[in-house]
């Protein structure tokens, strides 16, 4: 087979201990296929142990006039309820916005708010219990959809608006012009472990919490603020997640702030698991949006001006909403320089669960809008998408002067087509390589005409094309979150121990911390541990988000093992009368120029001889900051790209859609463990496709949430999968100091998956056409497309 790559390219090559760069298994795999690996809910429970249940209001929005606990209270178990009343500090939730109820207490704001606790002696009695509190509430008028919400200026935070050059007086000049308007909806995270807590009181004013959670520093400050304790008083630990994709970086600290006040109510440990409807009912997901643009552009499909609208459905409190939305802002560029351009974000309150983090944390909304008004301009003009999207990529080209003045407040236009709405420079750019490389590789064009050629004869089926890339910023754009510690304990039988900030959640966080330690050690993989997630050791660790787990975390381990293996190269140079730079440290050996040695042979005489054995090591990320003043600066330390190409055909007498094939070309620099970075490409993608066809939340005219269970919410299964599935990884580091030269890959493979889409929308578009319906133009679909939304679109004028 030829290989894809471009002469001037070779494969990683890996590090001299063939640790990093290896496809190592997960750390933990043997342990998930024997059920040797414990959950929260797995594990031993403290003598005396209760277990809680929450009660939900059943209103979106109401007065909240009594509580009766009575029936609840005679039932055989039942030690307490808790209430609001109860909270020793706090009542709200230490959030940044710091406008969400821990417990409601005059007034309900979503169905599935958490109102009380029944503590009972176990998990039945609770939930049983529970379901016998009785609730008096007074419904008030709510807001459930965003263009409510924006019409009553109903919102969460204030507007956002991102302007460079004269967006307005360009889409007037410009040759062309569309508008078009569609709706993305949200998404469940379905983590596979639901929300779960144990809070377990200590001495003194002490307490340990477990917690399944991305963020354990997070849990800690809070459940400090609703006891009314320091920090210090509190200990977070985390040993693994089932799965989060973003739902346990806010939400998590509910549940274990629901447990630590029981248990405090009670004076004895306190574990709170959610059912799985619960879980949906009470915790955020995906953020809606509603997008509403008008987009000028040239006969070769150059964009030259766009107004964007992203209504953002935030739900009843601000959560991490602001970060979303602003990073939507941040990509609604996705890969295409916009000479002119003006984004408007709005933050909407309505009365459903307070939307959160998930995978791609705004930048799939963003990047959503872009390429399907992409979609829309080649549609338009009766041009390939791929060649429209290719001449709109990043590249060097000058950019031409604007003649007038530009509107108060607009960043003025730059010298070059290298530069975003918000003034990052892209340095590193590999978009017009990797799109060709990938086109050729997946034979694009004569898969093109096979397709027209098959949709002219077919009166049923219709099939879609489309090759999309990727261009996702890498980092928090909270600058203060770039930063990680770490610990390195090596012990004097030679064995290493690893505490970092960062949590497990299926991703390989730890197997590749283990591999990095490994190699700078010089020491077989076997012989390093990772402990447990602990924010008494760990202090102010950041979220494991932002795809930066292993860029921050890895790092710090890397710079505290490079510190102990330091300690020991300046010990072994004094016993053999060399510098400390000719000693090595390979495969479990430590040579010199003079003698040969056992690794664990030289711990234990440094350590007879007092030589330290264990350090810290600490990251924060260089190059970065951004002006929230003034909506520029370099949020991101690098970008990731990637590009896709996705076959699938529709069934248009059924709406019924199959994913036949997949190409995929992602950089992941140069790759720590490809394993797990094409298992993360291989996730990512199948959950981005399931938000774009099979995911949808449904919310009844009051407000409930209809889809709260796997009977009704459809995540993808492995019969969803595409027949033809390809993924190669290129093989170019990453030019920024990053670990090993790695990049990212947590989140940026979830927008592989807006290939999907457009050809959904490719395919809907053909159908259209032999229906005699429009379709050059915007295609009348909104996401998720469902087999419904799909058939009303071949058939719906």
């Amino acid at each position: 087979m030829n290989s894809p790559w471009p002469l001037d390219l070779a494969p990683p090559p890996a590090t001299a201990s063939g640790v990093c760069g290896q496809p190592v298994a997960h750390e933990s795999a043997a342990a998930h296929v024997s059920a040797q690996a414990h959950y929260l809910d797995d594990g031993p429970l403290p003598a005396g142990t209760l277990h809680a249940a929450p009660v939900l209001s059943p209103v979106a929005h109401g007065r909240l006039r009594a509580i009766d606990a009575c029936a609840a209270l005679q039932q055989p178990g039942v030690r307490a309820v808790v209430t609001a009343a109860d909270i020793p500090g706090d009542a709200l939730l230490a959030s940044f916005a710091h406008d969400e109820p821990i417990l409601a207490r005059d007034e309900v704001l979503y169905a599935g708010q958490v109102v009380a606790l029944v503590v009972a002696d176990d998990e039945r009695s609770a939930r049983a219990a529970a379901r016998a509190v009785t609730l008096d509430i007074e419904p008030l008028p709510a807001v459930l959809d965003v263009w409510q919400a924006q019409a009553q200026q109903h919102w969460v935070l204030p507007p956002v608006h991102l302007c460079r050059g004269d967006a307005r007086a360009a889409l007037a000049a410009a040759p062309k012009r569309l508008r078009g308007r569609f709706v993305a909806g949200g998404q469940e995270h379905y983590y596979l472990e639901t929300q779960a807590a144990l809070a377990i009181p200590q001495e003194q004013d002490e307490w340990l919490v477990l917690s399944s959670t991305q963020h354990p520093g997070e849990v800690q400050h809070w459940v400090a603020s609703a006891l009314g304790l320091a920090r210090h008083r509190v200990r977070v630990q985390c040993r693994r997640m089932g799965g989060g994709f973003g739902g346990k970086e806010t939400q998590a600290g509910h549940v274990a702030v629901w447990a630590a006040l029981a248990a405090h109510r009670v004076g004895a440990p306190v574990k709170l698991r959610l059912t799985r409807e619960d879980d949906m009912r009470i915790t955020g997901k995906r953020h809606p949006f509603a997008f509403a643009y008008d987009v000028g552009f040239d006969a070769e499909g150059r964009l030259q001006a766009l107004e964007l609208t992203m209504l953002v459905d935030c739900g009843f409190s601000a959560d991490l909403s602001g970060p979303v939305a602003d990073r939507a802002v941040f990509h609604a560029d996705n890969a295409y320089f916009i000479p002119h351009v003006a984004l408007h974000s709005y933050r909407c309150r309505t009365h459903k669960q307070s939307f959160t983090a998930f995978r791609g944390f705004g930048g799939p909304q963003g990047m959503l809008a872009i390429e399907t008004i992409l979609g829309d301009v080649a549609r338009h003009l009766g041009r390939d998408a791929l060649q429209v999207r290719q001449a709109n990529l990043y590249s060097d080209e000058p950019v031409s002067a604007w003649p007038a003045a530009l509107p108060p407040g607009a960043h003025p236009l730059p010298a070059r087509r290298n530069t975003t709405p918000y003034q990052m420079q892209v340095e590193d750019n590999i978009l017009q390589p990797l799109l060709q490389t990938l086109a050729q590789r997946c034979r694009y064009e004569p898969r093109r005409a096979a397709i027209a050629a098959f949709n002219a004869t077919s009166p049923v089926l219709q099939r879609g094309l489309a090759l999309t890339p990727v261009k996702f910023g890498i980092s928090f754009t909270a600058t203060l979150f770039n930063q990680a510690g770490a610990l390195v304990h090596v012990y004097t039988d030679g064995s290493v121990l690893v505490h970092h900030g960062g949590t497990e959640m299926g991703q390989g966080l730890h197997t590749k911390v283990l591999q990095i330690v490994a190699d700078e050690l010089g020491v077989p993989l076997a012989s390093v541990r990772i402990a447990s997630s602990d924010s008494g050791i760990i202090p102010n660790a950041s979220a494991t988000a932002a795809s930066s787990g292993t860029d921050l975390n890895g790092r710090a381990a890397q710079r505290a093992a490079a510190s102990v293996r330091q300690n020991l190269a300046a010990f072994v140079a004094g016993l053999d009368g060399c510098a400390a730079g000719e000693v090595r440290f390979e495969a479990g050996w430590v040579l010199s120029p003079r003698q040969r040695r056992r690794f664990e042979a030289v711990v234990a005489e440094a350590y007879a001889n007092r030589i330290p054995l264990w350090s810290q090591g600490f990251y924060r990320t260089p190059k970065i900051h951004y002006d929230k003043a003034t909506l520029t600066g370099r949020p991101f330390y690098y970008f990731a790209y990637g590009a896709a190409c996705t076959e699938v055909v529709i069934d248009t007498l059924t709406g019924e859609l199959r994913v036949l094939a997949v190409d995929v070309l992602h950089d992941v620099g140069h790759s720590i463990n490809p394993a797990l970075d094409i298992g993360q490409i291989e996730g990512g993608f199948v959950q981005g496709m399931g938000w774009l066809t099979t995911e949808e939340l449904v919310w009844d005219e009051q407000g409930r949430l209809w889809t709260a269970g796997a009977s009704t919410y459809k995540i993808p299964t492995a019969g969803d999968l595409p027949p033809h599935w390809r993924i190669e990884l290129w093989p170019q580091r990453n030019p920024e100091d990053n670990v090993l030269g790695s990049k990212a890959v947590g989140e940026p493979p979830f927008m592989l998956a807006l290939s999907v889409w457009e050809a959904i929308r490719d395919a809907v578009a053909s159908a259209r056409r032999r229906a005699g319906l429009p379709c050059a133009g915007p295609v009348p679909l909104d996401a998720p497309a469902t087999p419904e939304r799909i058939w009303r679109a071949c058939h719906t004028a």
